[in-house]
């Protein structure tokens, strides 16, 4: 028995409280995972897990195994992210969770640089705009822009932007400009929505009710549309730099105070963060600054 896998193998389950997603974050078969468990505990004389139909339940013993586990765990983990073949190169999977639209502009980019500057990485990184649940999907980082839920996340603020109210020269020339915030409700208005929300702004510390011919769970969606002059939207600036400043979008009542969102690095509360987290934490702050790179572009 490989006593390093074993472990790793129940620290796995144990946290994520199934056989099939730890086999899957590890990529081993179920049963592969199942027959090191069985070693662990035939190894050390003693349950560490009750098997039920429905779940599974750590034994005492299986509580105080596993808090010593993950801290030995760790601590291989931040030894061979910290000396490998130099001192600065990082070991060992990655799993990275950001937003679609801003994952595919300005996060994606930034992990092929630092993946090139430390080759010895496996990263994953997956792009959608639904919530993950990072323990138990086996995420070490997620993305998140906005408000962040009352969790026992860790959150550190990377960056932040703003949204904006823009629309095409075209759009403008057939419907007018508004002036004040209360002319969009004669706008063709383009919404971004997630799930069930209602069709309302936020502007200038109101909620505006707005109505339009397209609501999007998708902010490139949204941006297209505006360029092909359906309408006024709504949108975060990293997501119409290139548009306002090629011309192709205009921004709109620009003295209204904006919206502004931060952007947040997710990751779970370890006693130790993984060195190879801590370091593209840093390496994303660096590269996206403050302000933000893409809203220094515009001058704003």
């Amino acid at each position: 028995m490989n006593l390093l896998d074993a472990m790793t193998a129940f620290v796995r389950v144990a946290e994520l409280g199934s056989y099939t997603r730890a086999a899957e974050t590890l990529d081993l078969s179920r049963t592969r995972v199942s027959r090191l468990i069985m070693e662990l505990e035939e190894h050390l004389q003693v349950r560490l897990l009750q098997r039920t139909t429905r779940r599974l339940h750590l034994t005492e013993a299986g509580e105080r195994y596993l808090a010593r586990a993950q801290g030995i765990l760790q601590a291989l983990e931040d030894a061979e992210s910290e000396v490998g073949t130099g001192a600065t190169e990082m070991r060992g999977r990655l799993r990275v969770n950001g937003p679609m639209s801003f994952g595919t502009r300005h996060l994606s980019p930034l992990m092929t640089r630092f993946m090139t500057e430390h080759p010895a990485l496996q990263v994953r990184l997956d792009l959608n705009d639904r919530r993950v649940d990072l323990l138990e999907e086996g995420y070490d980082l997620a993305i998140r822009i906005g408000a962040l839920p009352d969790s026992s996340l860790v959150a550190r603020r990377l960056t932040r932007c703003r949204l904006l109210l823009c629309a095409s020269p075209g759009y403008l020339a057939e419907h007018g400009r508004p002036q004040r915030l209360a002319d969009l409700a004669g706008h063709r208005c383009l919404r971004y929505r997630i799930g069930g929300g209602s069709s309302t702004w936020q502007l200038g510390g109101n909620r505006l009710s707005v109505q339009g011919p397209l609501d999007s769970n998708n902010g490139d969606v949204i941006t297209q549309a505006a360029e092909a002059g359906l309408g006024i939207a709504h949108q975060p600036s990293f997501l119409v730099t290139d548009s306002i400043r090629s011309g192709r979008l205009v921004p709109l009542l620009t003295d209204t105070p904006p919206v502004i969102l931060d952007i947040h690095g997710l990751y779970s509360a370890r006693r130790h963060l993984p060195a190879k987290v801590s370091r593209l934490l840093d390496f994303l702050a660096t590269a996206w600054g403050e302000p933000p790179v893409w809203e220094r572009e515009l001058g704003l």
